[in-house]
């Protein structure tokens, strides 16, 4: 991404999902490389994964689940609190972009879930809490591998009354050139 095989003023607009500002590193240069790319006038937009309220009535494993090295994974750990991906705003405008804006959006799903939804869930779920099993207390564990198993009897996607919500936050700004 940070040498894109295109002429520059090429776009209109560039659009990055759960992409850019994930990855390690200064991300200025992915985004002067993104402006690059975007006709004077046009837009790049990111959007981003900001939260979740996935486990309806437990919300201290759900917290605890953040915590853990996966948990905290798309908001790099470790990584200086300015290179952080809600931190956006600031890397825009260091990319030369103007009229800068952010916007959180929330979507939610509740039982009953179609096929689809209940797969793609499964694999948010996951994809977020991936080995953390060594890292949560014995009590954690057990709680977690009986909530967030798909092959558990209890796994919480298959309750009559499942509602959770997500949001995403999306950032644009005006390539000015």
């Amino acid at each position: 991404m940070n040498n894109l095989p295109f002429d520059d003023d090429t776009f209109d607009w560039v659009w990055s999902a759960n992409c850019a500002g994930y990855a390690p590193g200064e991300p200025l240069p992915l985004l002067k490389e993104l402006a690059r790319v975007v006709k004077p006038g046009g837009s790049v937009i990111i959007l981003a994964w900001s939260s979740q309220q996935l486990l309806p009535g437990y919300p201290v494993l759900e917290a605890h689940l953040n915590a853990t090295s996966s948990g905290i994974a798309p908001f790099v750990e470790g990584t200086a609190h300015e290179l952080h991906f809600p931190r956006m705003m600031g890397w825009f405008r260091r990319a030369g972009m103007e009229e800068v804006t952010a916007r959180t959006f929330a979507g939610d799903v509740c039982a009953p879930l179609s096929g689809e939804m209940r797969d793609a869930l499964a694999a948010l779920i996951e994809m977020r809490w991936v080995d953390v099993e060594a890292e949560l207390s014995e009590g954690d564990r057990a709680e977690y591998q009986r909530l967030c198993l798909a092959e558990s009897q209890d796994f919480i996607l298959d309750l009559t009354d499942y509602y959770a919500f997500y949001t995403y936050s999306m950032f644009l700004g005006r390539v000015s050139r």
